[in-house]
C-alpha cells in the first residue's frame, strides 16, 4: 500500500471522517463485503425464494476461492455436481415458473445446460479465462430466470409517500460523461422511493449537463447539484425542493425503514439488502443536520477493498444505496472534480416508473 493509501486508511480507522452530504463534507468508508461484484449482489437482492436455482448460483459464485488457489479438481467436482443439480431440479424449476413464463423458461434452462457443459470443460482443460467466461454467462441466465419468478411488488410503500415517485422494480441507465459511458442497474425492489427520484430525474433530463462536485481518490464522487441557488430539485407544481427519505432495507424484514439509521434501531452489525460494498454502488446524498432532506445529489461509492477493514462499517445503514454500475468501470476511475454528465437515459425499466402512488 502507498503513502497516500496508508494515510488514508489511517484516518478512516480512527474514525475522523464525518457523514456525506449533500454539500461537500468529510466522509467515512465501510469495510470490504464477501460479495463485491454488482451482478451478484443483485441477484442476491431480488425479492424471490427459489432454493434450487439459489443453491445453483451460489454453488458457481462460490468457486472463485478454488479458482484463485488453482484447485482445478475441486471445480471440476462443483461443475459436475451443479449440472446433476440442474438436472435433477429442472422440471421443479420450471414448473415454479408463472405460466405464462414457462416457454422462456425452458429455453432459458436449455442454455444454462449447455454454459454448464462449457463450465465443466473449462476446468478440465484448467483454462482460467474460459471457465471465467463460461462461469459469466451461466450466472447471468440463472439471474433471468430467477427474474421470472419475481411476483407482484413484495410490499407498501408508506402513504405518507404517496406524492413521490417510485420504481416498482428495476431499471438499467445510460450515464454518458465526459471520460465515457457508465452503464447502472437501480433497484426499487429494495429502495423504490430513492431509485424513482433518481430515475425520474433522469427521465426529466436533470442531470445532463451537469458537474461532479466532488470528487475524493477512493471514496466518493458526486453529483446532481443543480445549477443555481438550489441545492435539489424544484418540483415545478409546488415550486418547492421535492425531498425523499433514507430508504434501507435489512434482509429478513418485509419492507424499508424510513428516515432511521442503523444506529437509531439499534442494528449496529446489521447489513442492508443494497451494500455499499463495490466499485459504482450508488448512493443517495444527504445533509449532515436531516435523514430525509437528500433532492437529487447523488454519488458513485469508490470501493477500495485496501481501506474498508472488516468491522469498520461507517457508510451502510447512513445512506440509501440504491444501485450498481455494472460496466464502465474503466471510465468510472478515470473521472474527476474537472468532468461531468453529458447525458443519462434510460434504456431499460422505464415502464416501472410510477410517477406518484
Amino acid at each position: 500500500m502507498d503513502l497516500k493509501r496508508w494515510l488514508l486508511a489511517l484516518v478512516v480507522l480512527l474514525g475522523l471522517w464525518g457523514p456525506i452530504s449533500a454539500a461537500p463534507a468529510n466522509a467515512a468508508l465501510p469495510p470490504g463485503n464477501a460479495v463485491k461484484d454488482p451482478t451478484a449482489i443483485l441477484r442476491n437482492a431480488l425479492p424471490i425464494d427459489a432454493p434450487d436455482l439459489q443453491e445453483l448460483q451460489h454453488r458457481l459464485e462460490s468457486t472463485s476461492d478454488d479458482l484463485r488457489a488453482k484447485r482445478w479438481s475441486a471445480l471440476t467436482t462443483t461443475a459436475r455436481r451443479s449440472q446433476t443439480l440442474l438436472s435433477s431440479k429442472r422440471e421443479a424449476i420450471l414448473k415454479s415458473l408463472p405460466s405464462s413464463d414457462q416457454a422462456q423458461g425452458s429455453a432459458l434452462l436449455d442454455r444454462l445446460e449447455t454454459q454448464l457443459q462449457e463450465v465443466a470443460a473449462a476446468t478440465e482443460v484448467r483454462d482460467r479465462d474460459s471457465f471465467l467466461e463460461a462461469r459469466r454467462m451461466a450466472l447471468s441466465t440463472i439471474g433471468q430466470l430467477e427474474a421470472l419468478l419475481v411476483g407482484d411488488f413484495p410490499f407498501e410503500i408508506p402513504a405518507e409517500y404517496s406524492d413521490l415517485p417510485r420504481l416498482l422494480g428495476r431499471a438499467t441507465v445510460e450515464i454518458e460523461t465526459t471520460q465515457g459511458t457508465v452503464i447502472a442497474v437501480v433497484d426499487g425492489y429494495n429502495a423504490p422511493l430513492t431509485a424513482g427520484a433518481f430515475v425520474d430525474l433522469v427521465q426529466k433530463g436533470f442531470y445532463d449537463g451537469l458537474p461532479f462536485t466532488r470528487a475524493e481518490d477512493f471514496y466518493v464522487l458526486q453529483t446532481g447539484d443543480p445549477k443555481g441557488p438550489e441545492t435539489g430539485y424544484i418540483d415545478p407544481k409546488t415550486k418547492a425542493e421535492r425531498t425523499v427519505p433514507l430508504e434501507i432495507k435489512v434482509p429478513g424484514e418485509a419492507e424499508p425503514f424510513y428516515n432511521a439509521t442503523f444506529e437509531d434501531l439499534g442494528q449496529f452489525t446489521a447489513q442492508p439488502v443494497l451494500p455499499f460494498a463495490t466499485l459504482g454502488t450508488l448512493g443517495w446524498a444527504h445533509s449532515d443536520e436531516a435523514l430525509n432532506d437528500g433532492s437529487s445529489q447523488f454519488f458513485f461509492f469508490l470501493y477500495e477493498a485496501e481501506l474498508t477493514p472488516a468491522g469498520l462499517n461507517l457508510v451502510d445503514g447512513r445512506y440509501s444505496a440504491f444501485g450498481y454500475v455494472v460496466d464502465g468501470f474503466d471510465v468510472l476511475e478515470e473521472l474527476g472534480i474537472e468532468d461531468g454528465i453529458v447525458k443519462a437515459k434510460v434504456i431499460e425499466g422505464a415502464e416501472n416508473l410510477q410517477a406518484h402512488a
